[in-house]
């Protein structure tokens, strides 16, 4: 087999030969797909993305002939290891993903493997109907993938598992029999027939150690092949992750969407209490009770400001109840009963739809949450979703708390206690002792769960992590017959092995961080994870979230992978092959120990990166790719020449500041005949861009001129000695192009009572150093800069900034590129102009009756600062509201880029786009960051505005 692996070109021909046209073996496509949501990392010969079912038959065919392993994968999200594999990865994601049939009536539906559970969600709902089992990768895990794992979701109490939704498979076994299995029987065939004389052999086994109770997924789940079930090869081969079977296609049962729902939020005084509670909230008939320590709310309230988290009863861990039914007046009579239980110290019911989303947000990005340890080391899946009888629960916490203790591990458990599960990531030290804690750990843990009669995987499945400790739970006899059902299906053992049966060593190819701080060896620009540019791709435990589409506008990331589908355009795409580029296995080795910063590899992977900080704020492990990108560049362009756009776009606030001596005659320049397309070409800028004006008078000017007019006048300076001060920082792009945002900024500031002030000279953030990587000169320009403000600041001005971007690097950048205690006062100091607005006392906008505002906030404002005080203050102004999600595709320097304009127009047209061209002609189209303005105007008939505009006194009416 080891002959094969090594000689990929001979195998994309023989695929190709057999019609299989989309085989990959390239380095990073290898790299992409060498993990999934797990700690394990095994690069495959090739990826396969097949559109059709005959290219899926034909590669099986291939690797069977050849002995090469087949491994099955959808969005990827398994926490186990389970769609990792060092032969052929087929992704079903990509093209067999659709939803083939609906019987709203017969309440089924019929989907390829690929399918995302959230499109088939979609199609459901608008009937009032849904798919029961709802994991929380919801938005992004494959039905296909669902069925590999069994898995649950938090409304199994009410829905049940997938095992328990499936109406029929078609599969293919590793053999290469093709089995269709529906509710009328398994059909006769040699393998079925071996089946059957197997189980009969093996009752005894069978009806006294499988399925004890709901969550027992570990193993093969042969207990619906007894007699007594209808031997349901059906039901059986859901959750054996893809060793016995390969799923075509899958028919599923939908279930009625109860039109009344209520939260209860219980409190306690420790998760153990919590977990004790769950035997007298069951008789409620919940249709989800989650249970979630206090530690992981701090990390929202923490990274994203106290207003994410609604307000929570009293406790240290909770349980969050759904109650629902048909019935209004019977959900509320449950939902209060349920809230006066004995065992909650405190209780809230919560009836407001959009605060329970947002604490069910809080409850679906766990896994990701949770990716940092209580003491902020990286926290890894291993030992992720054990499950237990719920009744004993509470006492499973308590002893699984001091396991942790004796193997000095943290972490923070959640998980559908309702079901008994419970999920942790713990932090393992893998870069300083290996693997030696994590195997102890997961040995004395397997023993744990066992004596409480549990199940190693609640719905994760076993993978690479348990499978070599399903002996701790199962007999010897239990386990030879998981071998005996693998041979009889998979002879060759070429689906998915060292899985379940056979299993490779748990602490085999686990994907570990290397040891100790790389910035000192490396130069790594930014401050967090310590310096250390290792744990900082690491960050990324692979959950997924960046492959979502996000129907509510409520994420900015992934802005390319959303327009190119490819998995390296997603950030854990970027982030596996960043991981792949430090151990060097992939992208070219290493010298001397430094990665290969310059591999193609790496900057195909970085190359359609928007660095639009989406993933900073949405990425539930705290991803910032663009400042990971910014890092790539400054490493690999280190004293050498740079690429044209560096010097033009990234030294553009230098021209900008040479062109404002004459800016008519620049503007005139470029537009000669012949001028501004050699230009284009020469500062590496697509040619289909046009070119932005210079103001003809600067920011700086206009005020400067106003201020001497109002002296000379005995106006005073802004209106009177005793009104506050604020400085208003007019950015580079504000002060050269748009200065009169900057002039209405000024009247919005005087018209709330101030006096403004602004820097004696323009004043520059070095963003445009910072995209294109330039860091020892932005952090030379910034530390310049910010010296230069924190003189108003130490007075005790506040700052207020225009240009979102140029205000995320106050707030952000600079401090991870300066130091806290260099740039942390200006950081504190710095707001935007809805930020400052809200804090005045009695300060009232313009009214906006009777205005439609379509906004599309800038990524870095998302990102850095957060949108929500712009909606409070437009919404009380009485404006009515459309927020976009999404980015406008220009993000800075990106999509003037050449090679970058098609997928500008692309990611623009996700949501910009098509939002203005269908709003009325009098609707303002909001767009405060400069690009966002720059974007629509090029590609659109329409001009947006900036806030300061919007609530310009001036402003004429209409």
């Amino acid at each position: 087999m080891a002959t094969m692996l090594t000689a990929p070109t001979s195998l994309v021909s023989e695929l190709q030969s057999r019609g299989v046209p989309d085989v990959r073996v390239d380095p990073t496509s290898r790299a992409t797909y060498s993990s999934d949501a797990s700690l394990y990392r095994v690069q495959p010969t090739a990826v396969v993305f097949p559109r059709h079912l005959d290219e899926v038959l034909a590669t099986l065919e291939v690797c069977r002939e050849r002995g090469i392993p087949f491994t099955s994968r959808g969005a990827g999200t398994s926490l186990a290891g389970n769609s990792i594999g060092a032969g052929v990865v087929i992704d079903f994601s990509r093209h067999l993903n659709r939803v083939l049939g609906f019987d709203a009536e017969a309440r089924t539906a019929i989907v390829e493997p690929g399918a995302v559970h959230a499109t088939l969600q979609k199609v459901a709902l608008t009937h009032g109907l849904r798919f029961g089992p709802d994991p929380s990768t919801h938005t992004r895990c494959t039905v296909g993938g669902m069925i590999g794992n069994n898995a649950c979701g938090s409304r199994a109490l009410a829905y049940g598992r997938t095992a328990d939704n499936v109406t029929h498979l078609d599969v293919v076994t590793g053999s290469g029999s093709r089995l269709y299995l529906g509710a009328d029987g398994t059909p006769s065939s040699p393998e079925t027939d071996a089946l059957r004389s197997l189980v009969g052999a093996e009752l005894g086994t069978i009806r006294t150690e499988l399925g004890r109770f709901g969550r027992q997924v570990s193993g093969y789940s042969l207990e619906h092949l007894l007699p007594e079930r209808g031997f349901d090869l059906r039901r059986a081969l859901v959750g054996s992750e893809g060793t016995l079977a390969v799923v075509l296609e899958a028919g599923v049962r939908l279930v009625a969407d109860a039109p009344h729902k209520t939260m209860v939020v219980l409190g306690f005084e420790t998760i153990g209490d919590a977990g004790d509670a769950v035997t007298s909230v069951l008789p409620f008939s919940p249709t989800a009770c989650e249970g979630l320590d206090s530690r992981i709310v701090e990390v929202v309230r923490t990274r994203k400001g106290p207003q994410a988290v609604p307000e929570l009863p009293g406790g240290a861990a909770w349980l969050f109840v759904e109650i629902s039914g048909d019935d209004a007046i019977d959900v509320a009579d449950r939902a209060g009963r349920l809230s006066a239980i004995a065992q909650a110290r405190h209780a809230r019911i919560i009836t407001d739809p959009r605060e329970a989303l947002a604490l069910w947000r809080i409850r679906e990005d766990g896994g990701g949450l949770a990716g940092r340890s209580p003491a902020g080391a990286p926290a890894h899946a291993g030992w992720e979703d054990a499950a237990v009888p719920p009744e004993r629960l509470g006492d499973y916490l308590r002893d699984f708390d001091d396991l942790l203790l004796t193997h000095q591990l943290t972490g923070f458990p959640f998980g559908h206690f309702g079901d008994g599960c419970v999920h942790i990531r713990l932090d393992f030290p893998l870069g300083h002792e290996g693997t030696t804690v994590f195997r102890a750990f997961l040995t004395d843990a397997a023993k744990l769960v066992a004596r409480y009669g549990g199940s190693l995987s609640g719905e994760h499945g076993d993978g690479r992590a348990r499978s070599e400790l399903l002996p701790y739970m199962y007999s010897p006899a239990a386990i030879s017959l998981f071998g005996k059902v693998k041979g009889i299906l998979d002879p060759d053992n070429i689906l998915n092995p060292g899985i379940l049966v056979n299993p490779e060593p748990l602490d085999a190819n686990v994907r570990v961080a290397e040891a100790g701080p790389l910035r000192s060896r490396l130069g790594f620009g930014y401050l967090h994870d310590d310096g250390d540019f290792s744990q900082a791709v690491h960050r990324c435990t692979g959950v997924g979230l960046c492959r979502a589409s996000h129907a509510d506008n409520s994420s900015v990331m992934c802005p390319s992978y959303l327009a190119t589908r490819e998995e390296k355009d997603s950030t854990r795409g970027r982030a596996r092959v960043l991981q792949e580029m430090i151990n060097g296995s992939v992208t070219g080795g290493t010298t001397g120990g430094t990665p290969n910063w310059r591999a193609p590899e790496v900057h195909e992977a970085l190359d359609l990166c928007l660095s639009c900080k989406g993933c900073a704020s949405d990425c539930p492990t705290g991803i910032d790719m663009a400042a990971y990108k910014a890092e790539v560049l400054h490493q690999s362009h280190k004293g050498r020449i740079r690429p044209a756009s560096h010097y033009s776009l990234g030294w553009l606030p230098r021209w900008a500041k040479l062109a404002a001596v004459a800016p008519q005659l620049v503007n005139a320049l470029v537009r000669l005949p012949g001028v501004r397309q050699l230009g284009l070409r020469l500062a590496g800028v697509d040619q289909r861009r046009s070119i932005p004006a210079f103001a003809p008078q600067t920011f700086h000017s206009w005020f400067t001129a106003r201020s001497s007019v109002r002296a000379s006048t005995g106006a005073g300076g802004n209106g009177g000695e005793n009104r506050p001060q604020v400085l208003l920082w007019a950015d580079s792009f504000t002060n050269n192009f748009s200065p009169d945002v900057g002039q209405a900024a000024v009247r919005v500031l005087e018209a709330a009572g101030y006096e403004v002030l602004i820097p004696d000279a323009p004043v520059c953030c070095g963003l445009t150093w910072i995209s294109t990587g330039q860091l020892d000169a932005a952090r030379k320009i910034l530390r310049s800069s910010v010296t230069v403000l924190g003189e108003s600041v130490d007075q005790g001005i506040p700052i207020v900034g225009l240009e979102p971007s140029c205000t995320g690097v106050l707030r952000s950048d600079a401090v991870e590129l300066l130091g806290q205690a260099t740039a942390g006062r200006v950081a504190a100091a710095t707001h935007t102009l809805a930020e400052f607005l809200a804090k005045v006392p009695g300060y009232t906008p313009p009214s906006l009756e009777g205005t439609t505002v379509v906004a599309q906030p800038h990524c870095h404002h998302h990102a850095v600062m957060g949108w929500s005080p712009d909606a409070a203050l437009l919404e009380g102004a009485g404006a009515t509201l459309q927020k976009l999600g999404g980015c406008c595709g220009l993000a800075g320097n990106f999509g003037v880029e050449r090679g970058h304009y098609d997928m500008s127009v692309a990611v623009a047209e996700q949501q910009l786009l098509p939002a203005v061209r269908a709003s009325a002609d009098d609707a303002v189209v909001l767009a405060d960051g400069y690009s966002c303005r720059t974007q629509l105007e090029d590609l659109s008939d329409r001009r947006g505005i900036h806030l300061a505009q919007l609530l310009d006194p001036e402003r004429p009416a209409g």
